[in-house]
């Protein structure tokens, strides 16, 4: 059965990461836009990294321009705005597709293990998706729901 070890993907100055890199550690992958109403998540998805790193947390940032186009940028201008507009420091990926034939073969896992509102399908920009420190996947949040509303599960999930 695959875990999140199982992938790699490129990190978005285009290094190629092995993804068990993050073994052992309680992962929350999030597929991310520049330009959505979402979009100030991020200042709660940095909070939550900062908050829980040292406890074993790693937030895994996926730039997706597949919902309204709401992430047009490059990889550079992404990650740039990404650190002016919230000071994030989680690890953050070059963009990818989530759903359709060219999804990233991490989130066509992903979509497989839970499956949302509809279906394997994912809805909108910011869907989550908590990753035990086995690397199985624990939940799947939708975009509505805001980070700090998922931290008494990244707490269960890092006690484990």
């Amino acid at each position: 059965m695959p875990t999140l070890s199982d992938f790699t993907a490129n990190t978005i100055t285009g290094e190629e990461q092995p993804l068990d890199t993050y073994s052992g550690k309680v992962a929350l992958v999030v597929n991310t836009a520049s330009k959505c109403g979402f979009t100030p998540q991020f200042e709660g998805l940095e909070k939550l990294h900062e908050q829980y790193a040292d406890q074993g947390l790693v937030v895994l940032g996926f730039p997706c321009n597949q919902f309204g186009e709401q992430d047009p940028g490059d990889n550079e201008e992404i990650g740039a705005f990404c650190q002016k507009n919230y000071g994030v420091t989680f690890p953050m990926f070059e963009k990818v597709d989530v759903n359709g034939d060219e999804a990233h073969p991490l989130y066509k896992w992903l979509r497989e293990e839970k499956k949302g509102l509809l279906g394997e399908k994912i809805k909108w920009n910011f869907t989550k998706f908590l990753i035990g420190r086995d690397g199985t996947v624990l939940k799947r949040y939708g975009s509505t729901t805001k980070p700090e509303k998922i931290a008494s599960d990244i707490e269960k999930a890092l006690a484990s």
